[in-house]
């Protein structure tokens, strides 16, 4: 079991800091997105800088629980956001990447619990 959750988290970790990355590096497919979503580029750096975040917090939750589980629920909290405002936006084929992204986290955080 903590072998699992060892992997989850890590991966959880490596997709939510690929999404903050390409979001601060402003990936031409990221940025062409939020526009068609209407997210103010004004917000993009502190999204990206949140999903950063909550990335090396994932990490640190390995060592440090008390640090790893608020940063997992800010990471759910974030991707379901990122859902209504893609439904929000009309972009309905767009709503499954923010639940693939969310996924992990969740399971870190169910693994995290049960170990």
């Amino acid at each position: 079991m903590q072998t699992a959750y060892v992997v989850v988290t890590v991966l959880a970790a490596l997709m939510a800091g690929f999404s903050g990355t390409v979001l601060l590096l402003r990936a031409q497919w990221i940025v062409l997105a939020l526009n068609d979503y209407g997210v103010p580029r004004s917000w993009w750096t502190w999204l990206g800088l949140a999903k950063a975040v909550g990335a090396v917090g994932l990490l640190v939750g390995l060592f440090v629980p008390v640090v790893g589980v608020p940063a997992g629920v800010g990471l759910v909290l974030y991707f379901l956001g990122a859902a209504v405002t893609v439904a929000r936006a009309r972009w309905y084929s767009h709503i499954p990447f923010p639940p693939v992204y969310a996924a992990p986290v969740v399971g870190a955080l169910a693994l995290g619990y049960a170990v």
